[in-house]
């Protein structure tokens, strides 16, 4: 099993920034990508960015140039900041990490993040 600590979220005004972290412990084996999730009310959840333990990067239309993924491999710790945040953003962010070799999922409890004047 595998186990998240999510942090960062918050309420911020529009144009402002957040960095969200979400660090894995547990049973995870071989390689695997980490990335952010967010489901706003009464909408699907959505992949916002993910990344692989190679670096490699696939971000949402909706938020590419805005934010940045990324991650530290010794850690298993995976951080997405956040600018020039837009209402629209607004959602439960959730963390997940996908094993490559076993296709297991799994997801962290989510953290709120509120754009709003």
């Amino acid at each position: 099993q595998v186990q998240f600590v999510e942090s960062g979220g918050g309420l911020v005004q529009p144009g402002g920034s957040l960095r969200l972290s979400c660090a894995a412990s547990g049973s995870i084996l071989g390689p695997n990508i980490m990335g952010w999730y967010r489901q706003a009310p009464g909408k699907q959840r959505e992949l916002v960015a993910e990344i692989t333990n190679g670096a490699n990067t696939n971000y949402a239309d909706s938020v590419k140039g805005r934010f940045t993924i990324s991650r530290d491999n010794t850690k298993n710790t995976v951080y997405l900041q956040m600018n020039s945040l837009k209402p629209e953003d607004t959602a439960l962010y959730y963390c997940h990490l996908r094993e490559l070799m076993r296709l297991s999922n799994y997801w962290g409890q989510g953290t709120q993040v509120t754009v709003s004047s």
